[in-house]
């Protein structure tokens, strides 16, 4: 068994994909035409980190329970964790694109935390290396 896809609720796809690829790096997976379980015509957009086993579907919010959650999918706490190599140089380069950070980055025994916010205001800790003498949690 293998967790392989999580959805992110969002409100337009295209701006959604330039966000994940222009301003975070990730890789487009897959942009195609599919349809919902009654017929209806929907978009089926996944992006992916380099070398991440699971990767993203970016889900257009349709109608009045879904449009709500766009931003807040996990209630205002971080629900999206993207590890990185270098957390200085993707601090620098996410803000460079306009990725808003919300906390500045602080030191926890897992690694280096900075909190993010996607397109739609999904909090975001980007991961960075754990410092000498701590070890990364698998």
């Amino acid at each position: 068994m293998d967790l392989e896809l999580v959805a992110a609720v969002v409100t337009d796809h295209d701006l959604a994909i330039d966000f994940f690829v222009n301003s975070l790096g990730v890789e487009l997976v897959e942009d195609s035409p599919s349809a919902t379980n009654d017929g209806r015509p929907k978009r089926w957009g996944v992006v992916r980190p380099p070398r991440a086993a699971i990767a993203l579907l970016l889900a257009r919010a349709a109608g009045p329970t879904q449009t709500p959650v766009v931003g807040n999918q996990v209630a205002g706490r971080a629900g999206f964790f993207l590890r990185v190599g270098e957390s200085d140089a993707s601090d620098a380069r996410m803000t460079s694109a306009g990725v808003e950070f919300v906390s500045e980055p602080r030191v926890e025994p897992y690694g280096k935390v900075a909190v993010f916010r996607d397109i739609g205001g999904n909090r975001w800790d980007l991961l960075g290396p754990a410092s000498r003498g701590h070890h990364l949690i698998p």
